[in-house]
């Protein structure tokens, strides 16, 4: 079986009419989270549709990343999180993938990203050669973040853009319904992040996949994000399309930005029109 089939293209509208994916939203109601006795999230209410991708932007300490385990499952939530399908019913059948901020790698470790891949899906120890067909499904995955070129190199070897795309490929290894990306690309070069951003935007439409994606790349954001999330003061103090959340006053407040000409241009040029206050 080949490992790029795409899942069944989703063309539901906001009333989930015609959604074939399995899932259609991540609906989150009333979320919240305390750990050790301090509140950290609540009152959070999100949905989430298939195709869409949903930036999660907010001051350093704001929950963004709690958020995203809670999610997940790891750590314990009030409220409802629900998983809905085309008929507006709940889903078990859900797979999530995750990329988390940086994984702590022994620079010295022989481990190859084949050896990482050929883990998640054998039980054979490493230093074993692999069969044909591991080696052509891996390189396979890893062309999906266009990283089929890394499959020999050593884990310890691969720079921080490098390391991400092939994480990335990991969580898309198979294909999920919803993919958490909690600031992968932090430490990277400018031309690690466009090229991050542009290949998840691919992924995106191919695959209809959900995506959450905490950021503080807000230019790319911008660019790139269906709907982004504001959260602050432990809440969710606005959302909507990158227009609407970056012209809101808490926003602006926030992050010391005037967005009021960034979008008087065309699409290609919205990105360079910030204006520094």
């Amino acid at each position: 079986m080949r490992m790029n089939m795409l899942q069944p293209k989703c063309t539901h509208s906001c009333q989930w009419s015609s959604c074939q994916c399995g899932l259609c939203c991540t609906k989150i109601t009333n979320f919240g989270v305390s750990r050790g006795g301090t509140q950290i999230l609540k009152d959070v209410n999100l949905h989430i549709h298939c195709g869409d991708l949903t930036a999660i932007i907010g001051p350093n300490g704001a929950g963004k990343s709690t958020l995203l385990k809670a999610i997940l499952g790891e750590i314990p939530h009030t409220g409802e999180l629900q998983f809905l399908d085309a008929n507006n019913e709940g889903t078990s059948k859900l797979s999530m993938g995750y990329v988390p901020q940086k994984l702590d790698l022994d620079s010295s470790s022989p481990t190859s990203v084949l050896d990482l891949f050929a883990a998640a899906h054998t039980r054979l120890p490493i230093w074993f050669s692999y069969p044909k067909k591991t080696r052509e499904r891996v390189r396979e995955t890893l062309a999906r973040t266009k990283a089929e070129h890394l499959i020999d190199k050593r884990l310890g070897a691969l720079s921080g853009g490098e390391l991400q795309r092939v994480l990335l490929a990991l969580a898309l290894d198979p294909i999920p319904h919803l993919l958490l990306l909690d600031e992968p690309v932090s430490g990277i070069d400018q031309r690690g992040l466009e090229l991050f951003y542009q290949t998840v935007s691919i992924l995106r439409k191919n695959y209809d996949l959900s995506i959450i994606l905490v950021s503080h790349d807000l230019n790319l954001v911008a660019e790139y994000a269906d709907r982004i999330a504001f959260i602050n003061n432990k809440t969710l103090e606005c959302s909507g399309t990158p227009q609407e959340v970056f012209s809101n006053e808490k926003v602006i407040q926030t992050f010391g930005l005037d967005w009021s000409k960034r979008y008087l241009r065309d699409e290609k040029d919205r990105v360079d029109n910030a204006i520094m206050v």
